[in-house]
């Protein structure tokens, strides 16, 4: 079943700054911006910038299981908010997507599905902008998502997990090996036996 991403969650643009961040040690409010998005597809708000913000608007506040967009540059991707974050926005250019009904689609299977081939063509073909590419919030409104079953979603993220932790071991097998090798062609070059 595919249902489009504006019918499934409610989007919004991450809060824009008149003026540079003036980041304060102890502020009550945590700022997630591009810095904070990991490579895992997770968000770090631990290590974001904390600000003073008398203002806050509570519709700004994220929660876990929202998921954080990357509206700009090469990598459209998002980044799940595993935790609680606290008091913490998002900042813009980045965009807060949140399920509407977690009956229904799970934030980490469409975490996973934002970054799949479909939806990454789909942006590439949505993308404004010639220097650095954007995707506007209706650009990601009408991504139409790919929805099996939820006991389907589950099965499929912990897939996609336990494939990540696979590729993450494959590489320190490979550095390692690469490693042992390089020290046993050093000591044959130095003419040492091996």
């Amino acid at each position: 079943m595919y249902i489009k991403l504006k019918e499934i969650a409610d989007i919004q643009m991450g809060y824009s700054f008149r003026s540079r961040l003036e980041p304060v040690l102890t502020g009550p409010v945590a700022v997630i911006q591009m810095k904070d998005l990991l490579v895992n597809n997770t968000v770090d708000t631990k290590k974001a910038s904390r600000i003073e913000m008398p203002t806050l608007n509570k519709s700004h506040l994220v929660q876990a299981g929202d998921l954080v967009f990357k509206s700009r540059g090469n990598n459209t991707e998002s980044s799940i908010i595993e935790s609680d974050p606290g008091e913490a926005i998002v900042a813009s250019p980045l965009i807060r997507i949140r399920i509407t009904d977690t009956n229904i689609v799970l934030p980490a299977y469409l975490n996973w599905f934002i970054g799949q081939p479909p939806a990454q063509s789909y942006f590439a073909s949505r993308a404004k902008g010639s220097a650095q590419r954007m995707i506007s919030k209706k650009g990601l409104q009408e991504l139409e998502v790919v929805v099996p079953a939820i006991q389907k979603q589950k099965q499929i993220c912990e897939l996609a997990r336990l494939s990540a932790i696979e590729a993450i071991l494959t590489k320190k097998i490979s550095k390692r090996n690469t490693k042992v090798i390089s020290t046993i062609l050093m000591r044959y070059a130095k003419g040492d036996a091996v």
